[in-house]
């Protein structure tokens, strides 16, 4: 049941960083669309995980994934497309700090554990 929990917690945060990011650089990236990449993108590293791959695998399947789907939704410039995904990464990596220092949630970034 924790695991279950983690996962969906995951999705919701992964998503919401693609959300907040296309918000803040005046995109028009959906709520729905932001959580479908957070999905795709949570669900491929946790298969990667469960089918035993090693850890910087884990880590890295999900990028492309993540980029291809974004740039596919925004329909914007390359630059634009790019400074959103950094933007994204940015606010992932501020969500993960809190999350796996005070919480030991360490599904965001599995192989960075801070606590």
């Amino acid at each position: 049941m924790k695991y279950l929990f983690d996962f969906i917690l995951a999705l919701s945060l992964n998503g919401i960083s693609y959300f907040v990011a296309s918000l803040l650089l005046g995109n028009e990236l959906t709520l729905g669309q932001a959580i479908f990449i957070g999905i795709s993108v949570v669900s491929l590293g946790a298969l990667t995980e469960a089918l035993g791959g090693p850890m910087w695998l884990i880590v890295l399947i999900p990028f492309p994934v993540g980029m291809g789907l974004l740039f596919s939704f925004l329909s914007v410039s390359v630059p634009l497309w790019f400074l959103t995904y950094i933007t994204t990464l940015a606010i992932y990596t501020v969500i993960h700090i809190p999350m796996s220092y005070f919480f030991q949630f360490h599904s965001l970034i599995p192989a960075w554990k801070l606590s």
